[in-house]
Protein backbone atom coordinates (compact mmCIF):
# COMPACT_ATOMS: atom_id res chain seq x y z
CA UNK A 1 0.00 0.00 0.00
CA UNK A 2 1.20 3.10 -0.70
CA UNK A 3 0.08 5.30 1.70
CA UNK A 4 1.45 3.07 4.38
CA UNK A 5 4.15 4.47 6.51
CA UNK A 6 5.04 0.25 6.70
CA UNK A 7 5.22 -0.19 3.89
CA UNK A 8 7.52 2.53 2.41
CA UNK A 9 10.25 1.40 5.25
CA UNK A 10 9.75 -1.81 3.99
CA UNK A 11 10.14 -0.78 0.07
CA UNK A 12 13.31 1.74 1.29
CA UNK A 13 11.33 4.96 0.53
CA UNK A 14 11.86 5.94 3.94
CA UNK A 15 15.41 5.46 5.87
CA UNK A 16 14.87 3.41 9.15
CA UNK A 17 17.33 1.44 11.62
CA UNK A 18 17.60 -2.51 10.48
CA UNK A 19 17.64 -4.34 13.53
CA UNK A 20 16.91 -7.46 11.08
CA UNK A 21 15.20 -8.29 7.81
CA UNK A 22 14.92 -11.55 5.34
CA UNK A 23 12.65 -12.59 2.66
CA UNK A 24 9.34 -12.35 4.55
CA UNK A 25 9.99 -10.12 7.39
CA UNK A 26 11.34 -6.58 8.85
CA UNK A 27 12.20 -5.28 12.23
CA UNK A 28 13.19 -2.05 13.02
CA UNK A 29 13.90 0.31 15.91
CA UNK A 30 11.24 2.48 17.28
CA UNK A 31 11.57 6.18 16.75
CA UNK A 32 9.43 6.89 19.81
CA UNK A 33 11.21 3.94 22.51
CA UNK A 34 9.26 2.79 25.12
CA UNK A 35 11.82 1.37 26.48
CA UNK A 36 15.74 1.59 26.48
CA UNK A 37 14.60 -1.39 23.70
CA UNK A 38 12.18 -0.79 21.42
CA UNK A 39 11.95 -3.09 18.36
CA UNK A 40 8.89 -3.57 15.67
CA UNK A 41 8.97 -6.63 14.21
CA UNK A 42 6.51 -6.85 10.90
CA UNK A 43 5.93 -8.93 7.82
CA UNK A 44 7.25 -7.70 4.78
CA UNK A 45 3.56 -8.31 3.15
CA UNK A 46 0.46 -5.69 4.04
CA UNK A 47 -2.05 -7.02 7.15
CA UNK A 48 -4.52 -4.30 8.59
CA UNK A 49 -5.26 -5.17 11.90
CA UNK A 50 -5.20 -8.32 13.56
CA UNK A 51 -8.63 -8.58 13.95
CA UNK A 52 -9.16 -8.65 9.77
CA UNK A 53 -6.49 -11.42 9.38
CA UNK A 54 -7.28 -14.32 7.29
CA UNK A 55 -6.97 -17.92 8.57
CA UNK A 56 -4.47 -18.16 5.84
CA UNK A 57 -1.88 -15.33 7.62
CA UNK A 58 -1.80 -17.11 10.64
CA UNK A 59 1.60 -19.30 9.43
CA UNK A 60 3.20 -15.65 8.78
CA UNK A 61 1.91 -14.13 11.99
CA UNK A 62 3.11 -16.71 13.87
CA UNK A 63 6.60 -16.31 12.09
CA UNK A 64 6.48 -12.25 13.22
CA UNK A 65 6.51 -13.94 17.03
CA UNK A 66 9.22 -16.55 16.01
CA UNK A 67 11.47 -13.60 14.58
CA UNK A 68 11.05 -11.30 18.06
CA UNK A 69 12.74 -14.26 19.87
CA UNK A 70 15.12 -15.31 17.78
CA UNK A 71 15.88 -11.26 17.62
CA UNK A 72 15.73 -11.13 21.85
CA UNK A 73 17.80 -14.79 21.60
CA UNK A 74 20.75 -13.24 19.01
CA UNK A 75 20.92 -10.06 21.73
CA UNK A 76 21.24 -12.09 24.63
CA UNK A 77 18.11 -10.42 25.84
CA UNK A 78 16.70 -12.73 28.32
CA UNK A 79 13.40 -10.94 29.06
CA UNK A 80 11.56 -9.09 27.35
CA UNK A 81 7.65 -7.88 26.29
CA UNK A 82 5.58 -8.92 23.79
CA UNK A 83 2.74 -6.41 22.85
CA UNK A 84 0.14 -6.32 19.63
CA UNK A 85 -2.08 -3.33 19.57
CA UNK A 86 -5.47 -3.97 17.40
CA UNK A 87 -7.28 -0.67 16.41
CA UNK A 88 -7.10 3.04 17.25
CA UNK A 89 -8.42 2.49 21.08
CA UNK A 90 -5.77 0.22 21.53
CA UNK A 91 -2.86 2.45 20.22
CA UNK A 92 -2.52 1.30 17.64
CA UNK A 93 -1.55 4.11 14.86
CA UNK A 94 -0.02 2.33 12.02
CA UNK A 95 -2.42 -0.50 10.35
CA UNK A 96 0.19 -2.68 9.51
CA UNK A 97 0.23 -5.43 11.61
CA UNK A 98 3.59 -4.55 13.62
CA UNK A 99 4.53 -6.40 17.08
CA UNK A 100 6.66 -4.45 20.03
CA UNK A 101 9.69 -5.90 21.34
CA UNK A 102 10.71 -4.50 24.46
CA UNK A 103 13.20 -4.62 26.80
CA UNK A 104 16.22 -3.06 28.86
CA UNK A 105 13.84 -2.26 31.64
CA UNK A 106 11.64 -3.78 34.24
CA UNK A 107 8.52 -3.98 32.72
CA UNK A 108 5.22 -3.29 34.77
CA UNK A 109 1.39 -4.80 35.10
CA UNK A 110 -1.28 -3.85 34.04
CA UNK A 111 0.93 -2.64 31.40
CA UNK A 112 -1.78 0.51 30.48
Amino acid sequence: MSDCLFCRMINKEISVKIEHEDEEMLAIHDINPQAPVHILVMPKKHLNRISSMAASDTELVGKVIYCAKEIARKNGWDYYRLVFNDGSESGQSIFHIHLHLLTGRRMKWPPG
